[in-house]
């Protein structure tokens, strides 16, 4: 078997895949669907990204919506090789049914983390959701919209604020020259 690529390693990714704003509101929504049957109390988005499908299954379902904060970034530079927490997950999860969210599982650990804390914090139940997961997600996600290899870039990561003008998000132009890279013969 392959090794699993690394967080952030664009280059062995296989192909591009852009979600505009309303295939992300229908993936939302299908995680909705396929979770309702769970009837989770409370959903928490991993901040930053993953707040926004949370948003969408936590209204849709009619339940209570918080959001942590881990990651291996700091100021937007990938910093860590593992997420570290900077707001973690809540007491209020005790003895409830909770669902994950995240826009992606990219190596899992990130959903493992927060699974891991909100059963030490007393969940009753705790299930983990994404918009996309990559097939070397490890925990997969218990509920996933879209499994795929590809360089996966969200509307949210298309463009930039960069002194008053919007541009390309630099991290992706250089995931997608790596990616183009790594593909070139020899």
């Amino acid at each position: 078997m392959a090794e699993r690529p690394r967080p952030y390693d664009y280059a062995h990714r296989t192909g591009v895949r852009r979600f505009g704003w309303d295939e992300i509101a229908a993936m939302s929504q299908e995680l909705a669907e396929r979770l309702e049957r769970e009837q989770p109390d409370v959903v928490i988005g991993v901040a930053r990204a993953g707040v926004l499908p949370a948003m969408v299954i936590a209204s849709a379902l009619r339940c209570e919506l918080l959001a942590v904060r881990l990651s291996r970034r700091v100021d937007d530079e990938v910093r860590f090789e593992h997420p570290v927490w900077h707001v973690p997950v809540p007491p209020a999860v005790r003895d409830k049914t909770v669902v994950v969210v995240d826009e992606i599982a990219d190596s899992g650990e990130t959903l493992g983390c927060v699974r891991a804390s909100a059963l030490r914090q007393g969940a009753a139940r705790v299930l983990s959701a994404a918009l996309v997961a990559h097939s070397w997600a490890e925990p997969r996600p218990d509920v996933v919209a879209l499994v795929s290899d590809e360089l996966v870039v969200f509307p949210w990561d298309e463009r930039i604020l960069a002194n008053g003008r919007w541009i390309p998000l630099p991290e992706v132009e250089a995931a997608i020259r790596a990616q183009q890279r790594n593909a070139e013969p020899g």
